[in-house]
């Protein structure tokens, strides 16, 4: 429910000026059976006021607010537009007035009265949070999450996690403050992994070749119990979906063949490829994950490991490797693409994902760690490092991988074979 002036009290002088004889703060004291009461003595006091002069901009907004709480929003509406009309630069009263109007459903009018509000105070907490309610029950979620960012990074900070803080710098693009939270965040917990790696990604200091294990076990098991939910639910995550698409129409889907579903997660890969699998094996460094991928029947063993050091013990035992969505945890690709080509049969196949990278922070032939904790990988650097692993391309495709704070994560798509 959007809220007006009492729900939001940015302005509690406006309550002082109406009158000494109609103290409206002393009704949060009344006691239940008298504060109809007391609300009808408020009421018309205001009414008094408002007579007396007319033309304070206050006394309608604090007609306004009585007559919510009285639940007649039609009243309430024309109390706040007298407002408005007589001081226009008021971020307040736009909101005020916007509020009633949001629970009308005259979303445009709301929508109206909220910009007009953060026009004239671009930071005014309130009417942030009320046009971002809007936009979400409109169907506007990209700018929804941008307006909650702005709002929660708003002073006072006291009392908000630096975790949270820092995900909304980085939502907002301010990668350097997002950092300053996160080493705030380590100085409460030294040796966080989650707050350790997430500083490395936005500070772009001291970059590993790949995620450190520690973060990516904690991060997995902590997103385990509803990863398909969220990632596949509201982030429109479509990794398995690409790496099947890929091999469609290479491998006859007749379960005559060994895959290894590598960084398997919860099992999404498993029924898309059921059809080709003679022995289907998941391997993930995730324990939660794992737990999660044992409800899939179609796997014949699981296994919990870091990947490339479970790629050393495999030779030729595999005639498909998928990998979905899990290269972006690698930036330096050379040792995983070793142990793939080493784990394949000859002619084997390899489909897997990665982002694309920024092109300014790492041109055209190499990979770079985004602030998001993620490696973008470019499809030169892809190509090249193929190659020195005895693998060859048969297809590459651009794709969308999923949403992020609603807009679109671009990654390609590539189906590799042994060479």
């Amino acid at each position: 429910m959007p809220a007006v002036h009492e729900a939001y009290p940015v302005d509690t002088t406006v309550r002082s000026q109406v009158s000494a004889a109609a103290p409206l703060a002393a009704l949060a004291a009344t006691p239940p059976h008298a504060a109809s009461g007391f609300a009808a003595q408020s009421a018309r006091l205001i009414m008094e006021a408002l007579h007396t002069n007319a033309e304070r901009a206050e006394r309608h907004n604090a007609m306004g607010n009585q007559l919510v709480q009285q639940g007649d929003l039609e009243a309430a509406a024309a109390a706040f537009l007298s407002a408005v009309t007589l001081k226009s630069d008021d971020a307040n009263l736009w909101n005020n007035l916007g509020s009633v109007r949001h629970r009308q459903k005259n979303y445009a009018a709301a929508e109206n009265d909220y910009r007009n509000a953060l026009r004239y105070d671009a930071d005014f907490a309130p009417a942030l949070g009320n046009l971002a309610a809007l936009l979400m029950e409109t169907g506007r979620e990209e700018e929804a999450s941008l307006l909650t960012c702005r709002a929660f990074v708003l002073p006072p900070l006291e009392g908000k996690s630096n975790e949270m803080l820092g995900i909304a710098y980085y939502r907002l693009g301010r990668s350097a403050d997002a950092a300053a939270c996160y080493r705030a965040w380590l100085r409460e917990e030294p040796g966080n992994p989650i707050a350790k790696y997430r500083l490395i990604a936005c500070s772009g200091e001291d970059v590993p070749g790949r995620t450190p294990d520690a973060f990516v076990k904690v991060l997995f098991d902590e997103m385990a119990g509803n990863f398909d939910e969220k990632l596949v639910g509201k982030l429109a995550y479509r990794g398995p979906q690409i790496v099947a698409e890929l091999v469609a129409g290479q491998l006859p889907a007749n379960g005559s063949f060994d895959l290894l579903d590598a960084g398997c997660g919860t099992g999404l890969c498993a029924p898309l490829f059921a059809p080709y699998a003679r022995r289907l094996t998941g391997v993930d460094i995730s324990a939660g994950m794992l737990a999660r991928a044992r409800q899939h029947p179609e796997y014949a063993e699981l296994h919990e490991a870091e990947l490339t050091a479970y790629l050393r013990g495999q030779h030729q035992a595999y005639d498909l490797i998928v990998m979905a969505d899990t290269m972006i945890y690698f930036g330096d690709l050379r040792e995983l693409l070793a142990g793939i080509r080493q784990a394949l049969r000859p002619g084997g196949l390899f489909a897997f994902t990665t982002e694309q990278p920024v092109a300014e922070a790492c041109g055209d032939a190499s990979y770079h760690l985004k602030p998001s904790g993620r490696f973008g990988h470019s499809s030169a650097y892809l190509a090249r490092t193929l190659a020195e692993a005895g693998l060859g391309i048969k297809i590459e495709r651009n794709v969308t991988l999923r949403s992020e704070f609603c807009q679109p994560i671009h990654g390609i798509g590539v189906l590799a074979y042994a060479k």
